[in-house]
């Protein structure tokens, strides 16, 4: 495993965070459970019981994680009037609120939403809707911020890549938001910025994405990307003004100084970008899984951006190390919100 995987779960480690894990029925989850208290990575509460986790994983050692059955648990009166209150004005009642806080998923975002825990990570055997609706529901965006958008960490193949100094890049949106606007793609340029430096420890770099580069390109009479992004790099400098950010940029151009030299020679971003902004899903998807299966960079993600209290999603096809993974950039999350 790469020095920054290391770095990133000892970073976490350190900070002694309590995660909700809201997956006991999954298998992956208890043992990664396992593998995070043995580690010392987080303190983990598993929602789920005794005897549905040792059906699932047999062999799994239990000692030091809290098991939370929502069904049988004190406080979920009290979880139960968090939603109500949270959602009232909707048309939620006291009666649908309690039947709704037994759902695992909205059981540990009314766990994080009390302050009960520092975390919350689930998604190995729900969809990304189910995982994330809790959490638009009852956490919400966090101040200041109109939108929930994701980014992965690209961890660097062993052996190195000649253009990535860093040893990461961060790229995003790549898993949340479809078809973002001008304002919308800033914004997520400016919390992926933060993502780079508070998780992957390195100093952004940020590069807004197209298929033009300083113009060069024109798609008006289709679908304007191109002045899209360009007008999201000027809203992006207004947000964050110290930030080095630049565009638009092709992504050779951005990342390549040979090639940044010749398109985009008066830039101090192109050629050096080490976070990267893709105009919309498509491209964003497309080019981190490129990245992952053809250059054999790691995916770390995606990472939630926006809540106001950390909250992610794993894919239904993770393995427990990237759930391991996840808990601990959920918890150096946390670590940054306090």
């Amino acid at each position: 495993m790469s020095s920054m995987l290391e770095q990133i779960k000892k970073n976490a480690a350190a900070l002694k965070k309590t995660i909700v894990l809201c997956e006991g029925e999954d298998p992956r989850v208890v043992e990664a459970a396992v593998t995070i208290t043995k580690e010392k990575i987080a303190k983990i509460v598993l929602i789920g019981n005794e005897e549905e986790c040792k059906r699932v994983a047999p062999n799994a050692d239990l000692e030091g994680i809290t098991l939370i059955d929502p069904l049988t648990i004190d406080k979920l009166n009290d979880y139960a009037n968090i939603l109500y209150e949270a959602r009232k004005a909707k048309g939620m009642t006291p009666e649908l609120a309690l039947s709704a806080a037994k759902d695992r998923t909205m059981f540990g975002a009314l766990m994080l939403k009390a302050g009960d825990v520092d975390g919350y990570v689930s998604g190995a055997c729900h969809s990304t809707a189910n995982t994330l609706r809790p959490g638009l529901q009852v956490i919400k965006t966090a101040p200041n911020t109109n939108i929930v958008s994701s980014s992965f960490i690209m961890i660097a193949p062993e052996g190195g890549n000649a253009f990535c100094k860093d040893g990461a890049f961060v790229f995003a949106d790549c898993a949340l938001n479809i078809c973002p606007t001008a304002n919308e793609l800033a914004e997520i340029a400016v919390t992926s910025a933060q993502t780079a430096k508070n998780i992957a420890g390195i100093e952004p770099r940020v590069a807004m994405l197209s298929f033009s580069t300083k113009g060069s390109g024109n798609d008006s009479k289709f679908t304007n990307s191109v002045a899209k992004v360009q007008k999201a790099t000027e809203i992006a400098k207004e947000l964050a003004p110290d930030l080095k950010l630049d565009g638009e940029f092709q992504f050779d151009a951005a990342l390549v100084p040979k090639v940044a030299a010749i398109k985009a020679p008066d830039s101090e971003i192109a050629g050096q970008a080490n976070v990267f902004v893709f105009p919309d899903i498509n491209a964003g998807n497309i080019g981190y899984k490129i990245a992952e299966r053809l250059g054999g960079f790691v995916a770390i993600g995606p990472i939630c951006q926006g809540f106001a209290k950390p909250l992610n999603d794993l894919s239904r096809g993770c393995c427990a190390e990237d759930i391991v993974l996840t808990v601990a950039v959920t918890a150096l999350q946390a670590g940054i919100n306090k």
